[in-house]
């Protein structure tokens, strides 16, 4: 790879559950964020008349998958249906940004994922579109890698 001062693009990435080496194919993920819930605290006798502040619990946003509807692919939608009977597998999930050579530059490890919400997408008699199904996931934490850094 080339060595250059240009920023990553967003559109060559990979989704793969931890359980499996094939990748899953969609066209978009959003949603992957952390936020640190801040604390604020004062002492009764601080002589500062102000608060300090410290890092508190962290909270993951929900991530969203969106592809093009499959006619088969089995064990994606045994893993939603499982959502309906109360007995979901919860999944490592690792997306991968990649370079022009299809190697990992940003890695995005998502532990103990869930599906959250499915839609299967709209359809209309009038448009001639690819049916967009998306998959909302709930997850622990995640952990970030830069596989090409080391």
């Amino acid at each position: 790879m080339a060595n250059n001062n240009y920023p990553l693009t967003g559109f060559h990435f990979s989704v793969k559950w931890s359980d499996d080496d094939e990748n899953v194919c969609f066209s978009d993920v959003s949603g992957l964020n952390v936020s640190t819930k801040v604390i604020e605290y004062r002492n009764g006798a601080d002589k500062e008349y102000t608060t300090f502040k410290m890092p508190g619990l962290k909270t993951y946003g929900n991530v969203t998958l969106k592809r093009g509807t499959m006619k088969a692919d089995n064990g994606f939608y045994t893993w939603i249906s499982e959502i309906k009977n109360n007995t979901v597998t919860r999944r490592d999930i690792i997306i991968s940004l990649l370079d022009e050579e299809h190697k990992p530059v940003v890695v995005w490890n998502l532990k103990n994922a869930f599906p959250a919400k499915y839609t299967p997408g709209d359809l209309s008699a009038s448009k001639g579109e690819v049916l967009v199904e998306s998959l909302e996931l709930a997850y622990e934490s995640f952990t970030t890698d830069h596989p090409q850094s080391k």
